[in-house]
This record gives C-alpha cells, sequence and structure tokens, in this order.
C-alpha cells in the first residue's frame, strides 16, 4: 500500500465523522477484515489501520495472532491484548469480533476467551471447520455439536460465539446441503452465523438466508460479484442488491458487517457503503 500523507490522514478522518453524522449502513461502522491485508499487517500492524482509517473504515475484525501466525499476524503475538487493544484505538478503530482457529478453541479456549475480554471483543468466530474435502454429514454434525459446546462456555463469559462459512459449506452430500445442515444443528442461542456474501458467485444470495432465519445472523462479510466478468467487485458493482440486503439484514438484528475483498476493492467500497446510509 502506498504511504497516507498527513493531508490523506485528516481527509480520511473528516470523512469518517461526515459518513458518522449522515450513519453508514444499519447505523453501525463500516468495518473491514484484517486477513485481507494481512501481509501489510505482518510488517506495519498501527500503521496498516491508520492507512484503512484513512480510506474511511471505522471498524475491524482481528485474526487470532496464535491461529493465524503464519498468514500474517505471528508478529502480533508478543502484544499482550491490551497493546492490540490500544493500538486499535489509537488508529480510530473499534474492534467487536475476531476469526479463531477451529482447533484452537477446541485446544486452548480458556487462554483465548481470557485474551477476547481482554481485547474488548464481543464475538468469537470459527473461521472454518477445517474438514477434508471428502468428509461425511455426521462429520459436519460433530463439528456442529463441538462448537455449541464452545458457544457454551463462551456464552457464559459473555461472549457469543459464531461460524463464518466458504462455498464448501454450499454443497450437497446425499441430497442435503450442509449449510442447511449446520442451521439446524447449531443451537440458536450458543452459535449464531457469520454469511460471507460471496457466495452469491455460486448462486447463493445472503438475503434469503438472512429473511428465512431472522435472528440467527449476528454479521457479515461484504463482496461483490460480476457475473459478466466473473470475477469479484467492488461493493455495489456486482450482482448483490445491497438495499435488499441491508434491509433483511436490520430485520435479522445483523451486528456487524466487514468488506473482505483485496486492497483496491477495500478501497473502492467505501464510497458505495456510504451512500447506502440509514
Amino acid at each position: 500500500m502506498e504511504t497516507v500523507s498527513r493531508r490523506q490522514l485528516l481527509a480520511g478522518s473528516a470523512l469518517g465523522l461526515a459518513g458518522a453524522l449522515r450513519a453508514d449502513p444499519l447505523g453501525l461502522p463500516i468495518g473491514f477484515q484484517s486477513f485481507s491485508v494481512r501481509e501489510l499487517i505482518g510488517k506495519d500492524f498501527a500503521g496498516t489501520l491508520r492507512q484503512m482509517a484513512a480510506l474511511g473504515y471505522r471498524s475491524v475484525e482481528m485474526c487470532s495472532p496464535p491461529g493465524y501466525e503464519k498468514s500474517g499476524f505471528g508478529s502480533l503475538i508478543k502484544l499482550k491484548a491490551s497493546e492490540v487493544r490500544g493500538i486499535i484505538q489509537a488508529a480510530g478503530l473499534t474492534c467487536e469480533s475476531s476469526h479463531y482457529g477451529f482447533r484452537e478453541l477446541k485446544e486452548s479456549l480458556d487462554d483465548r476467551i481470557a485474551y477476547a475480554k481482554e481485547l474488548g471483543l464481543k464475538q468469537m468466530i470459527v473461521s472454518s471447520f477445517g474438514l477434508r474435502p471428502e468428509a461425511t454429514l455426521d462429520d459436519w454434525r460433530r463439528a456442529a455439536e463441538d462448537l455449541n459446546n464452545i458457544g457454551e462456555k463462551t456464552r457464559k463469559a459473555g461472549l457469543q460465539a459464531g461460524f463464518h462459512n466458504h462455498n464448501g459449506e454450499f454443497k450437497e452430500i446425499g441430497g442435503v446441503l450442509i449449510y442447511d445442515e449446520l442451521l439446524r444443528r447449531f443451537d440458536p442461542k450458543l452459535v449464531k452465523l457469520q454469511f460471507q456474501v460471496a457466495v452469491v458467485s455460486i448462486g447463493f444470495e445472503a438475503a434469503t438466508y438472512l429473511n428465512r432465519f431472522p435472528g440467527r445472523f449476528i454479521s457479515l462479510h461484504l463482496a461483490d460479484w460480476s457475473a459478466t466478468e466473473k470475477k469479484s467487485v467492488a461493493v455495489g458493482q456486482g450482482v448483490v442488491d445491497w438495499k435488499k440486503l441491508f434491509a433483511a439484514a436490520k430485520k435479522g438484528g445483523v451486528k456487524n458487517y466487514y468488506v473482505e475483498m483485496n486492497l483496491d476493492l477495500l478501497q473502492t467500497s467505501v464510497p458505495y457503503l456510504r451512500q447506502l446510509k440509514g
């Protein structure tokens, strides 16, 4: 990423203030998923957050440093959660959610809960079950039950557990769509869903699920898709009906949303989201 000048930083701050005054979609701050800029974070965490704030972002979803050590977050392991929180706040950002590996929560849950509380999180999201491609439906069911057990413990600690989908959950096993089976298996109080809007590329619409299952979804990962070019595009430049989606999200009680695309698309998505205020 190019270095952001002081003038650009001030302009970004003004943009953020104006956006806050007229309210972003759902009346919530526009967020980004830190995995999108993981290489930059590995080199300069504080600087990267300041640059993202200058683009107009006001919220960041983190990734667990130990769980994502080899994906650009290893340099944060040496920092206390309170120090990470301070760096995030100094950049003008908030942080209520973080991604975790399934295995690290099963093996080190007490430690991760303590870190999450010190960081100031409200949500702990499992990014993937990490099941092999040939996993059976029973494998998925057992993983769902394991996450229910994790969710029971996080709930007692005042934190909400969640599950993030990828394309793999939208495949069928024996005529059963994996994602629908997970919805049946997750305890609605213990495990909420974070919907990856990018699955529109394989024919699944986020608004359909948000309307069918109000109250089950806690957050969204935003991405758009060009059906003609067959590639990801900035929010508002593809096939997603964003007004319909945010109306469904408001009805369903979504608490956060995070843009998750490459840096160029992160930058060009902000203006469109700004005009979807309310």
